[in-house]
């Protein structure tokens, strides 16, 4: 029985081993059914309107809500937000380069290099301290790092590319 066993545990990591890392097998995106609230363009591989994929806030919450509390410079104390990984955002549509330009409703912009997305589990925050940030308190989406797991973090470079009020990622 345990030759069977290993036999199909070569035959599954061969398998495993063929699929192209970067390769997004039959993902589908379905259309945003609210007001979308994030659009990603770019170097992409998965989209579901011209050329993008869009979001709205329903669609995020389902690719599943990670907590993170962490101290800012825009808030006094430690701070609970929530949100998604966008690591997970950035598999979900098959995004290839090396950076994203980052961009508010406002228009500020900002380029985040793709690696930090894997390096330090950036969160896009929906909510702070359990409350949908609105617009005007840095919403309907925020770029958080986990700013207080290194102390590297803790610096102008990485507080600038922590947009806020994000409405779109261009992959680059």
């Amino acid at each position: 029985m345990s030759g069977i066993r290993g036999a199909l545990a070569l035959a599954v990591a061969l398998m495993l081993l063929t699929i192209s890392p970067g390769h997004v097998q039959d993902q589908q995106l379905l259309p945003p059914k609210e007001t979308p609230i994030l659009s990603i363009e770019g170097n992409i591989r998965v989209t579901n309107a011209d050329g993008m994929a869009q979001f709205d806030r329903g669609m995020l919450e389902k690719l599943g809500m990670t907590t993170l509390t962490t101290t800012t410079p825009w808030f006094s104390g430690p701070v609970e937000f929530e949100g998604v990984s966008l690591k997970r955002i950035m598999a979900l549509v098959g995004a290839h380069g090396t950076e994203v330009v980052a961009i508010a409703l406002n228009d500020y912009r900002t380029t985040i290099p793709l690696e930090d997305f894997d390096d330090f589990d950036v969160i896009l925050a929906l909510k702070r301290d359990k409350q949908y940030m609105p617009v005007s308190d840095k919403g309907p989406l925020f770029v958080v790092y986990p700013y207080d797991s290194a102390p590297e973090l803790q610096a102008q470079k990485y507080y600038a590319r922590s947009i806020w009020q994000l409405s779109r990622l261009i992959v680059r």
